[in-house]
């Protein structure tokens, strides 16, 4: 699986570059299936019109908006009561994941109870474009900082498809997001690679290579291994 973690969508021609060239082909020529189950789980986004807006193309967020030659949603709650025959050919032949934000654990928790979580190792040729807890759900480790929902089990691993956690919404102090001193405060409990990045930022992961697009900021807290 090709990735692309992004803290806030598809937010510049750097990104929209990189998504293209992870493709292979136009956004014009690809199809996608969006996944807006973590927004239900976090009390700030919840059911209602916000996962309307990201389904239809009219988030602040870019991502499901940007010319698919078409667009399908998959709900990872109704997974588990459907064959799966129903909807694992739709993931198979997607070019592209649209992975909203909201709660990780909430996303992380559908993942594994519809079995997409599985079904990720034979995806070798599909993008996985997260937003935020859409990209904070394949890392190891996301801290109490980040967590709203737990599940039944109270686990509160998440995926760990890479070896470095995510801040996102890196913000400048006193506006809206996470300041670099809560980022660093955070990190303290990371026991692996992190980093911060703002809403200009994503990070490209094809074959364990991993490259930053950015036309803002981010920041190393944490490298493997301190």
């Amino acid at each position: 699986m090709k990735l692309l973690l992004t803290s806030a969508g598809v937010t510049n021609a750097s990104i929209h570059d990189a998504l293209v060239d992870l493709l292979g082909k136009p956004i014009a020529e690809s199809t996608a299936l969006c996944i807006p189950t973590a927004m239900y789980g976090h009390p700030m986004v919840g059911p209602g019109v916000k996962p309307w807006q990201f389904i239809s193309g009219q988030s602040p967020n870019p991502m499901v908006g940007l010319g698919w030659k078409s667009v399908g949603v998959l709900e990872l709650t109704a997974l588990p009561s459907l064959d799966r025959t129903a909807w694992e050919p739709l993931v198979h032949d997607a070019d592209a994941l649209l992975v909203a934000g909201g709660d990780v654990l909430y996303l992380c928790h559908w993942m594994r109870e519809s079995g997409l979580a599985d079904l990720l190792p034979s995806l070798t040729e599909t993008v996985w474009v997260g937003l935020s807890a859409g990209s904070m759900v394949l890392t190891p480790y996301v801290g109490d900082d980040f967590i709203q929902w737990r599940p039944p089990s109270g686990d509160d691993s998440t995926l760990g498809l890479v070896d470095f956690s995510i801040c996102p919404h890196l913000a400048p102090d006193g506006e809206p997001g996470n300041s670099l001193a809560e980022a660093e405060e955070w990190a303290l409990a990371v026991p692996n690679a992190a980093y911060a990045l703002d809403d200009q930022t994503a990070i490209a992961v094809v074959d364990g290579e991993v490259t930053f697009v950015s036309e803002g900021r981010w920041v190393e807290l944490r490298k493997a291994g301190g």
